[in-house]
């Protein structure tokens, strides 16, 4: 296991002042159906999934079975799990790719951008990494502004490079170096 991987795996929970990152769960299996099955929450990823045991198959074979970087977005009010954010180390590039997935019911309160300070936090001050970068399917304006909140900044779409529910869909691509977060950071 390389030391950014064990370094990861130290970092498996971390919470800010509303929420909790921690490994998603087989128990989360009904927080998540109610947005895996939700057509608005899925929209640019997957199909909306018909029954509970599509998300608990999801999870077992997904986020459970490699567990680094796959964090549940938990509300410490509540201990409710409303989404997901997860991050991959590239250690040849020393960078990090950033992707979420959030329960629309909870969307426009800040969650995801508070989710994604937690991480870029630890991709550059714990793991030294030196750029962070994301995509995201073109049509999911949202997504961009979350990305644009972090101070990510907008690099280019690649034409048709992903298939999305059958469909070869463009996606928007940001990033943030090191310099650039400490910086906004100061």
């Amino acid at each position: 296991m390389s030391n950014k991987n064990l370094l990861m795996v130290k970092h498996s929970q971390m919470e800010s002042e509303r929420i909790t990152l921690r490994p998603v769960l087989l128990s989360d299996a009904d927080d998540m159906y109610e947005y895996t099955s939700d057509e608005q929450t899925t929209r640019y990823i997957y199909d909306p999934h018909t029954d509970l045991n599509q998300t608990k198959k999801m999870i077992a074979n997904y986020y459970m079975k490699q567990p680094i970087g796959m964090y549940a977005i938990v509300l410490k009010e509540s201990n409710k799990m409303i989404g997901t954010i997860e991050f991959r180390i590239h250690e040849g590039n020393n960078s990090g790719e950033l992707g979420f997935t959030l329960n629309s019911h909870f969307w426009g309160k800040g969650y995801m951008t508070e989710a994604g300070k937690v991480i870029l936090e630890l991709a550059f001050h714990t793991l030294g990494l030196d750029r962070v970068y994301a995509g995201h399917d073109a049509r999911n304006v949202a997504s961009g502004k979350v990305l644009s909140r972090l101070g990510m900044t907008y690099e280019g779409t690649l034409r048709r490079d992903q298939m999305v529910k059958g469909v070869l869909t463009d996606s928007r691509h940001y990033s943030i170096l090191k310099e650039e977060y400490l910086n906004s950071t100061k």
